[in-house]
């Protein structure tokens, strides 16, 4: 995973868990963004997307010789 994916997927999460506690979005939704929210912190951290391997997709930047 690349460096801007993991950033936007930070800002993402920081953006739906804002919403949240501004009370803009409550119920099913909320707790459906904020499992979003999560699950894009921890792939952030850990830098892997289980679904990008069995769709062959790479964000890291490539190595320049």
């Amino acid at each position: 995973m690349g460096s801007v994916d993991r950033l936007v997927r930070v800002v993402v999460a920081i953006v739906i868990a804002g919403l949240y506690f501004a009370n803009i979005i409550s119920g099913t939704i909320a707790i459906i963004g904020l499992l979003f929210a999560g699950i894009f912190i921890a792939t952030s951290f850990m830098s892997f997307c289980p679904l990008y391997v069995p769709f062959g997709i790479s964000t890291k930047e490539k190595e320049q010789i």
